[in-house]
């Protein structure tokens, strides 16, 4: 009977345990272009670019129609979507700006410590990956302290370069150039036997520089990366946080021969934009390719955005929203949003904003993984509720920051201000989208409230980043000034001893 009894508790352990591993594996891929804008796929009205399997997630899945990006240009936002935090909190005030905080508590560490493999593949820019030889915009012997790569932050696996390069074959840049082309927006493909140069930008991995495999289109080759690692942790049964971060279509832009193809009755310009959009398009086909042959798409939660609105004037396609790349108004940080879950979120659109930073909160709660006793401060929250279905309401507008603007974004009514010492603007979203009609002088009570809500934020932003929240290691370590948003990029930074002074006081 002892022997019977000692059964059937085993077997509700086990089944209790599977329970629990099932709640637990479903597996997390955050996809991210660069400098992709609102208005640069088929599913938000494009009618140039093909985007067809972009669009059929967004009919499969969950299109967020009012998607920010965190910041309005790159480093920042790619902070805020692995920590859930606003990275003018974190020091990432602009590209190339400080680093992803070795104190930071990243989604790759809370997910590794919960039985995850972790991979980044792509674009890194939250630090450099080498202090042995000079690598893109800042690594090398000069900035050993600036050192960063993503193996200190949870990840199992990576792939990644420091930042940009060329969309195809990007290690390399022309000899010389022919006009149009021009090696700040972009060039042709490279043909066989054409002379060369190094582009300077190199990727790294757990093992060091890679040389091998790197010909042709950028986004196949981070996704040629990221799917065997996907493979393994399927065969293992390993659930896995797989992050891959595409540089289309960011300059230099060059479209493949077979993708320019597609648009040769465009200027030269669309050719190469269009043709890397595709070819981004393409590898999100390959990737659903390979989850469904693998039996897991169903269990997996497959993100997709881009870092902020489009680079340049008259390529990238913002929609008809105001501002580009760089721009707090809308265009520059209203970019496309798609979630696709199939075992668990239906297919909707929704008009709710939604930021980057959400990331980390909403998949921590949908997968019910608590955060350690000891963690920093969200500003992000958790849309789990939103998507679904039930109600669903932000405490606080969503702020931004940047050196020169800020925005202030709630359901209905955005603040907008150059600074803190210029006038601001009130937009009624919801009713003016496009940002035609500032309604501040007819709602001053409005305007005083929210931005009264941002400065409180605001500071809340600069303690955090001084060292309230977990002390000053990294401060000192990244000899780095608090920017203030009535900075521009290039002007001088904030006096650092000012800085130490006052913190020392307050701690």
């Amino acid at each position: 009977m002892k022997t019977l009894s000692l059964f059937f508790i085993t077997a509700l352990v086990v089944i209790s345990g599977s329970v629990l591993l099932a709640e637990r594996s479903t597996n997390v891929i955050l996809v991210m272009c660069d400098d992709l804008g609102w208005g640069d796929v088929g599913y938000n009205g494009n009618k140039v670019i093909k985007t067809p399997a972009l669009d059929q997630i967004s009919k499969e899945g969950v299109r967020f129609d009012r998607f920010y990006s965190a910041s309005a240009v790159c480093s920042p936002t790619r902070a805020s979507c692995l920590t859930g935090r606003n990275p003018y909190r974190t020091g990432v005030f602009h590209a190339n700006q400080g680093i992803l905080r070795p104190e930071e508590l990243s989604i790759a560490e809370v997910l590794k410590d919960n039985g995850y493999n972790t991979g980044h593949f792509g674009k890194w820019h939250l630090g450099t990956l080498t202090t042995k030889e000079k690598d893109a915009n800042r690594g090398g012997p000069k900035n050993p302290h600036l050192y960063n790569p993503p193996n200190r932050h949870g990840y199992d696996q990576f792939f990644v370069t420091e930042s940009k390069v060329p969309t195809w074959d990007p290690m390399k840049k022309p000899a010389s150039f022919v006009k149009p082309a021009s090696l700040g927006y972009g060039w042709n493909a490279l043909k066989k036997g054409e002379p060369f140069e190094g582009y300077g930008t190199a990727f790294w991995d757990n093992k060091g520089k890679v040389t091998k495999n790197l010909e042709g289109c950028s986004s196949r080759v981070v996704m040629d990366h990221a799917v065997p690692f996907i493979k393994k942790a399927a065969r293992t049964k390993t659930p896995f946080l797989a992050v891959i971060w595409f540089h289309a279509p960011h300059l230099p832009v060059v479209a493949g021969p077979e993708y320019a193809e597609i648009y040769k009755d465009q200027p030269f310009r669309m050719q190469q934009y269009a043709g890397c959009i595709t070819a981004i398009d393409d590898q999100m086909k390959r990737l659903r390719k390979e989850l469904q042959s693998l039996g897991i798409e169903d269990d997996t939660m497959i993100w997709f955005t881009s870092d902020n609105g489009p680079e340049g004037k008259d390529i990238g396609s913002a929609g008809e929203f105001r501002g580009r790349k760089r721009s707090f108004y809308e265009g520059g940080i209203r970019v496309p949003g798609l979630l696709l879950w199939k075992n668990k979120v239906q297919s909707k659109v929704i008009t709710t904003p939604v930021v980057t930073s959400d990331y980390m909160p909403t998949i921590l709660d949908a997968l019910d993984i608590p955060l350690p006793k000891k963690h920093n401060l969200f500003d992000g929250v958790s849309i789990l509720p939103l998507l679904e279905g039930k109600a669903f309401e932000r405490e606080a507008p969503i702020g931004f920051a940047y050196p020169g603007q800020i925005a202030y974004t709630g359901e209905r009514y955005k603040l907008y201000r150059k600074g803190h010492g210029e006038k601001s603007e009130l937009y009624d979203i919801v009713n003016d989208p496009f940002e035609e009609h500032d309604v501040a002088d007819e709602y001053p009570d409005k305007v005083e409230e929210l931005f009264a809500q941002y400065q409180a934020w605001y500071q809340s932003c600069k303690d955090s980043f001084e060292g309230k929240e977990y002390g000053t290691a990294s401060y000192d370590r990244v000899k780095q000034n608090w920017i203030s948003i009535n900075e521009k990029k290039g002007r001088k930074k904030t006096d650092r001893k000012s800085s130490d002074k006052k913190r020392s006081k307050t701690q």
